[in-house]
């Protein structure tokens, strides 16, 4: 990619939830970057600090209900951890917007689709009601709606999960922002419905110069719609690169274990295979490597914790493993 300032920057960002007797680390030393108009991938098992970095790149986790141990945040060159509230109401949608796993939290079931819409573009761009009102038509029509003033004067609930995701695209991109993150944005759809929704997204994108975040758990989304991505374990980055080069050649345990349950990576009628044993707790990490446990390469060395550290000195390409590079090629 080319060099330019990055629309979010993450710089080695430790967060902790205070718990009684052990504090819960959700987030150990994460570092990454987003360019304007790519996609980003985030890619890792529940618990792996996904949605805490989603969250806290808008400052949308509750206040004083963490701690930030170290580390920095910024996004388009503002330093989003001291941000006063003020100034976040104005980022939040104008600068940077985000689209939730199940629109139905995220869209007021008691007001219709078009006064939540008229809102906030009224909001952050101070037009009339009338031209608002033009706006948020041609956005519902934009993500392939056919009737979007029928859409509306409807209410959520009158609406499919597809539907109502198109319309959380459409609110997403109302004032055009400079970055969009969508946390598991299709997780409750079936999979047609996915990929159309997925596909609206990047057209959308690409047509806008939009940069997005996509928080996921699954590779296979990763592989067809990400430019880049970072897989994330137990609150670290484990492993960044170009989607290809991951995909193709994993350098970690796993990402490895990750994509060998996809089912095109397995012989027809055998069996997806899984990763054993379960993650550790964030309360109680261990000091070494923390895949250690379940990765079927652990040596003694693995009692160390790996750093992430460049693969043949690609500053973009990174993973932290004791083995060597080759051995896992």
């Amino acid at each position: 990619m080319p060099t330019c300032n990055p629309v979010l920057a993450i710089d080695n960002l430790s967060l902790e939830f205070p718990a009684y007797q052990n504090n819960v680390k959700a987030l150990n030393g994460v570092s990454l970057h987003v360019n304007p108009g790519e996609i980003v991938g985030v890619v890792g098992e529940s618990g792996s600090g996904k949605s805490v970095t989603a969250m806290l790149s808008m400052r949308l986790l509750p206040e004083r209900s963490y701690r930030i141990t170290s580390g920095s945040l910024s996004m388009l060159n503002r330093n989003m951890l001291t941000a006063p509230e003020k100034d976040l109401l104005q980022i939040r949608g104008r600068d940077c917007a985000m689209i939730f796993q199940e629109p139905m939290t995220a869209l007021n079931p008691t007001r219709r689709i078009g006064r939540q819409m008229l809102d906030v573009i009224i909001h952050h761009q101070k037009i009339s009601a009338a031209a608002a009102r033009d706006k948020a038509i041609a956005l519902l029509r934009d993500m392939h709606i056919a009737s979007p003033e029928q859409v509306l004067e409807s209410y959520p609930f009158e609406l499919s999960g597809g539907m109502r995701q198109r319309v959380m695209i459409a609110l997403a991109f109302s004032c055009e922002p400079q970055l969009l993150i969508a946390d598991e944005p299709t997780t409750a759809l079936d999979v047609t419905v996915q990929r159309q929704v997925l596909l609206l997204l990047r057209e959308k994108a690409r047509q806008k110069g939009t940069a997005i975040l996509l928080i996921t758990h699954d590779m296979a989304l990763v592989s067809q719609f990400c430019d880049r991505v970072y897989v994330m374990y137990t609150g670290a980055v484990v492993e960044q690169g170009l989607t290809d080069d991951v995909m193709s050649h994993p350098q970690h345990p796993y990402t490895q274990g990750l994509l060998s349950g996809l089912p095109e990576m397995v012989e027809p009628g055998q069996p997806l295979m899984t990763i054993p044993g379960q993650v550790p707790n964030l309360a109680r990490l261990p000091s070494g490597c923390t895949f250690a446990e379940r990765c079927a390469h652990a040596m003694p060395m693995c009692g160390e914790r790996p750093v992430l550290t460049a693969i043949h000195g690609n500053e973009q390409r990174k993973s932290a493993c004791w083995l060597p590079h080759q051995e896992l090629s």
